[in-house]
C-alpha cells in the first residue's frame, strides 16, 4: 500500500543575497551615507560602462566612482599595470619614498601638464581623498604668501575644515566667496555675458578697494566647471579675468581639477579651455586610475614650507600610482579628451532637443563629458522666472523621482546642484557611440515618465539655456531625441 507523503511544509521567505547585504549596510553604517540611500543596487561585476549588481540585473554606469573612472570599470592597461606591480613582489606602502612605480606616474604626470606649469613644477603626494590635496593647497598659498585670507566661490565644493571654509559649508572670516558665473540662476538676475561680466567686477572691485574689508588673500582657489554645485561651465573670458586680477595683485590662482582633469571636459585639463595656466593644480580622482590618489601640483617659487609641514600617511599608494599612470598614458594616447568633447557635444544637443518638450527640464549644459539637466517645476514660477539669468523654481523632487525611474531602467546618474535638481551624467571616457544612445534613450524615457506622472508634461515651450556649450535647441538629425 503506498504511503501519501504530506505535502512539503513551505519554507519562510529568506531575502536574497542582496537584499540582505543592503539591509546589513542599512543597520551597520553611518546615516551619513549618500549613494547607498538613492542608489540601492550591490555591485559584483563590473567592466566598462556596465555594471552587474549580485540581483543579476545590468546597470549604464554613469556616474563612475563620481567621475574617478576615467577608462570604466576594469580597464584592461589598468588591470595589467596593477597586476604588474603586484606580481613583481614591490613593496606596496612606502610613504613618501622614491620608487620605480613613484618616478613613472610623476613622469606621465608632467607630461601632460600645460608646458608653461611643466617647466617649474613641484608635485606633494598628500592624503588619497581629492579634499585632502585642496587642504595641502590651502596650506601651501598661505605658508608661502604669509597671508591667511582666502578667495572662493558659491557652489563650490569641499568635505574637510579648510575646505568647508573655501566651499561655504562653514563659516570664516578667512575666507570671502565670490558669485560664481551661473548662467541659468545669475546671482545677479542677468546671465549671460553681463551677468559674467558682473562677477568678474566685484571681484576685482573688492581687491582694487582699500576700503573693501578685504585684504590681498593667500590665493584663489576655482573649478573650471563646478560639479557638485550643478555641472557649472565657468566662462573662458571669465577664467581669463581671474587670471589676470590675480597676477595683478600677486595671489596664486589654485584650480580645483578633482573631477575635471585628465580629459573629462574635452581637453585633458579644462583651464585650458581658457587658456589659463593656474600656479596651483589640485587633482584627484582619475589620476589614480580608479584607486585613491591625490596631489598637488605647483609653480616651484611657491615651495617655501619646510620638511614636514605637510605629511600623511597614505601618500605613496604604489598600485594607484600604477593605474594612475597607465590611465594617463591611455587617456593621452588615444585622443580620449577629443573623443570626449566631440561625444559630449553630440549629447548636449540631443538633451537640448529633450528640452524642448519636457517643461521640468530648465537647463542642459555640461563641457565634454561632464554633463548637467537641471530640473525645475514650471507650474510654481512667477512669469518672471523664466527670463534669462532667472530660472525656474528647482524641482529637487522631481529630479529624485527621475534618478529612481533611470534606475529601474538600468541607468546610472547622480544627483546635484544647489538644490539637488540636477541630473549629473560622468560616463566614461570610453564609452561608445551605441552606448550613449542608450544612456541618452533611458534618461528621455525617465524624464518622459516622471513628467507624465507630475503632469508637467506640456510640449512646445523654449527652454531656457546655460553653460558655455548649451543653446544649441535642434536635435542631431536622424535621432528620435
Amino acid at each position: 500500500m503506498a504511503v501519501t507523503q504530506p505535502p512539503p511544509v513551505a519554507a519562510p521567505p529568506v531575502d536574497s543575497a542582496h537584499e540582505g547585504i543592503l539591509r546589513r549596510q542599512a543597520l551597520r553604517e553611518s546615516v551619513a551615507r549618500t549613494y547607498a540611500r538613492s542608489l540601492p543596487i550591490v555591485p559584483v561585476r563590473a567592466r566598462g560602462l556596465t555594471i552587474e549588481g549580485a540581483d543579476g540585473r545590468r546597470y549604464l554606469d554613469c556616474l563612475s566612482g563620481a567621475g574617478s573612472l576615467a577608462l570604466g570599470h576594469n580597464h584592461p592597461v589598468v588591470l595589467e599595470a596593477t597586476r604588474s606591480v603586484l606580481d613583481s613582489g614591490a613593496p606596496l606602502h612606502v610613504l613618501d619614498l622614491a620608487t620605480p612605480v613613484k618616478d613613472a606616474f610623476t613622469t606621465e604626470l608632467f607630461r601632460t601638464l600645460p608646458r608653461q606649469l611643466a617647466d617649474r613644477a613641484r608635485v606633494l603626494f598628500c592624503g588619497p581623498a581629492g579634499t585632502d590635496a585642496v587642504e595641502a593647497a590651502l596650506k601651501l598659498v598661505r605658508a608661502a604668501t604669509g597671508r591667511t585670507g582666502l578667495l572662493a566661490f558659491t557652489g563650490a565644493y569641499g568635505m574637510t575644515a579648510g575646505a568647508l571654509e573655501a566651499s561655504g559649508g562653514a563659516q570664516d572670516v578667512r575666507v570671502t566667496r565670490l558669485p560664481f558665473p551661473y548662467d541659468y540662476r545669475c546671482p545677479f538676475g542677468i546671465g549671460g555675458e553681463r551677468g559674467a561680466e558682473m562677477c568678474a567686477r566685484l571681484a576685482e572691485n573688492l581687491l582694487d578697494d582699500p576700503k573693501s574689508g578685504v585684504q590681498t588673500p593667500a590665493g584663489m582657489i576655482l573649478e573650471p566647471v563646478q560639479g557638485e554645485g550643478g555641472v557649472i561651465p565657468a566662462p573662458d573670458p571669465w577664467m581669463r579675468r581671474m587670471r589676470e586680477l590675480t597676477a595683478t595683485h600677486g595671489v596664486p590662482l589654485i584650480a580645483d581639477e578633482v573631477q575635471t582633469g585628465v580629459g573629462r571636459t574635452g581637453t585633458f585639463w579644462a583651464m585650458e579651455h581658457s587658456g589659463v595656466v593656474p600656479d596651483v593644480l589640485v587633482l584627484s580622482k582619475a589620476i589614480g586610475g580608479s584607486l585613491p590618489l591625490a596631489v598637488v601640483v605647483y609653480r616651484d617659487d611657491l615651495d617655501t614650507w619646510p620638511p614636514g609641514t605637510h605629511a600623511g600617511t597614505f601618500r605613496g599608494n604604489q598600485l594607484a600610482m600604477a593605474a594612475g599612470a597607465a590611465t594617463l598614458a591611455y587617456v593621452r594616447e588615444n585622443g580620449l579628451a577629443t573623443r570626449a568633447a566631440e561625444l559630449g557635444d553630440r549629447m548636449l544637443r540631443q538633451l537640448s532637443g529633450l528640452a524642448m518638450d519636457q517643461p521640468c527640464v530648465g537647463d542642459v549644459r555640461g563641457r565634454g563629458l561632464m554633463i548637467g539637466v537641471e530640473l525645475v517645476d514650471p507650474e510654481a514660477g512667477a512669469a518672471d522666472d523664466a527670463l534669462p539669468g532667472r530660472g525656474l523654481p528647482a524641482a529637487p523632487e522631481i529630479a529624485a523621482a527621475v534618478q529612481q525611474e533611470c534606475l529601474s531602467r538600468g541607468l546610472i546618474v547622480e544627483l546635484g546642484g544647489r538644490h539637488s535638481s540636477v541630473v549629473r551624467l560622468l560616463p566614461p571616457l570610453t564609452i561608445t557611440d551605441e552606448q550613449a544612445d542608450a544612456v541618452l534613450d533611458r534618461l528621455s524615457e525617465a524624464i518622459t515618465a516622471v513628467s507624465r506622472t507630475a503632469g508637467a508634461g506640456r510640449p512646445g515651450r523654449q527652454p531656457q539655456r546655460g553653460g558655455s556649450r548649451a543653446g544649441l535647441p535642434h536635435p542631431v538629425p536622424g535621432t528620435s531625441r
